[in-house]
């Protein structure tokens, strides 16, 4: 792990002018819609939902999208997007996502990208996650497979250098889900944290209630 010395707060506003992170969302966003059936009755909860690349990128295909996150700096850029675009259908929250207290709302579809790495206690995440969906929903997280730690900068908070899908799918199991799969979803190109141009892979897993 490594001392959160980035303030993503100050960083919202220049995200997504990194071309890599908006290919990267419309990997992710493809790779669900895959997967999941998108419907226009469904309600989406997205955690870590940052500038809303994702958000926006669904919202279309869904009745409404709840993005939560813990950077009120992100959330100030989603929220701008919305005004500015007129987009309905978006509410944003600002919430701790370590904290164990249960999520208010019910939802068909619970999704987070790049996100879990972040999270020191994945399993417990996993739990409220899998409480918060109705049941025959679906939770589809898209983050790193195993990647040594080369990934990020050292300026990061990193708790998890990727995932073994094997462990992570246990996890999904573990947290009440079923009928849990995975695939790649995509293979981004950036720097390392040592400024070396390198190719990443980026997993899909879903998992359903019951």
């Amino acid at each position: 792990m490594t001392r959160e010395l980035r303030n993503y707060d100050a960083a919202a506003a220049s995200w997504d002018t990194n071309p890599y992170r908006v290919r990267l969302a419309e990997d992710v966003c493809r790779a669900i819609g895959e997967r999941v059936r998108l419907r226009p009755d469904m309600d989406v909860l997205e955690v870590g939902c940052g500038t809303g690349l994702l958000t926006l990128l669904l919202r279309p295909q869904v009745r409404s999208i709840t993005g939560i996150d813990s950077s009120k700096g992100m959330l100030g850029v989603l929220d701008e997007r919305i005004r500015e675009q007129g987009v309905t259908g978006v509410t944003t929250r600002l919430m701790d996502l370590e904290a164990p207290d249960p999520w208010e709302g019910r939802y068909d579809l619970i999704v987070s990208s790049m996100t879990l790495h972040h999270i020191r206690n994945v399993p417990r995440l996993l739990h409220l996650c899998s409480s918060a969906l109705k049941p025959g929903g679906t939770l589809a997280v898209a983050d790193l497979d195993t990647e040594g730690g080369i990934f990020h900068r050292k300026t990061e908070l990193v708790y998890h250098n990727g995932f073994d899908r094997a462990i992570l799918a246990k996890e999904f199991l573990d947290a009440g889900l079923h009928k849990v799969r995975n695939r790649t979803a995509a293979m981004p190109v950036k720097p390392d944290g040592n400024g070396e141009l390198r190719c990443f892979t980026v997993f899909l897993m879903t998992g359903e209630k019951p």
